[in-house]
């Protein structure tokens, strides 16, 4: 059975306890021992970490030891897997470049605030991540990052949209869904989920179950072994 930590915490807005519980059932339902932690102290046992094959960070803004950082980092880079959403995974730590650098991106605005109307834009044919997914839209909050350039993008949204002092620059095509590597392991994140209900809409729980299924399959892959393709789509009448 694969295993799987949770750790949730930092600002109570985004609900980070609500959307944990939510990503447990999905994870418990594809067949992951999952531990839930409210707590930053689970990421100081470095070797547990390294047993693990998912960590699923929710935990926006506060602050964290550097070397519970550089835990996660070697944790991932031996295969675990690292994947998380909107400020729960890159808004955790804004004084942590080394954080940021590992999951590859870091929020600097949400034009509009919550409550924006906007389209998820999915990029045809760039990962089996996405198959048979179409784009979407959405209502809440649009998020602009700072983003690694070595990312693969799977989804996109269109800028500007709400009005602000970015609006007079030309359009641009901000990353909503994308994954990397980190040594031999794999980083998944999407920027959509301020708050549960947004997790909760079909189409955003298909993205990040085959996300977490894909991170989770790093170990295997990295060591020649068959990947599990349990992140397969669902029916399009269910998205």
């Amino acid at each position: 059975m694969r295993r799987a930590l949770i750790v949730w915490g930092g600002w109570d807005g985004h609900q980070p306890k609500e959307v944990a519980e939510l990503f447990r059932k999905t994870l418990e339902k594809e067949n992951f021992e999952v531990e839930v932690s409210d707590t930053l102290e689970a990421f100081a046992d470095a070797e547990k970490l390294m047993g693990l094959d998912l960590i699923v960070p929710v935990w926006t803004m506060g602050k964290i030891e550097q070397a519970w950082v550089n835990n996660v980092s070697a944790a991932v880079q031996a295969g675990v897997g690292l994947a998380g959403c909107h400020g729960g995974m890159c808004d955790s730590f804004r004084e942590n470049v080394d954080w940021q650098f590992m999951t590859g991106g870091q929020w600097v605005a949400h034009p509009g605030n919550d409550g924006v109307e906007y389209t998820v834009n999915i990029k045809a044919g760039s990962s089996p991540l996405t198959e048979g997914i179409d784009d979407f839209a959405v209502k809440s909050e649009q998020y602009y990052l700072h983003v690694d350039p070595a990312v693969e993008v799977l989804a996109t949204t269109r800028f500007p949209t709400a009005p602000g002092p970015h609006s007079l620059n030309k359009a641009v095509d901000m990353p909503v869904v994308w994954t990397k590597r980190w040594g031999v392991g794999r980083v998944y994140y999407n920027s959509l989920g301020h708050q549960a209900n947004i997790i909760e809409m079909p189409v955003v729980t298909e993205l990040m179950r085959r996300g977490f299924l894909w991170c989770a399959d790093g170990k295997a892959a990295a060591s020649g072994s068959q990947s599990s393709g349990a992140y397969t789509g669902m029916a399009d009448s269910q998205l």
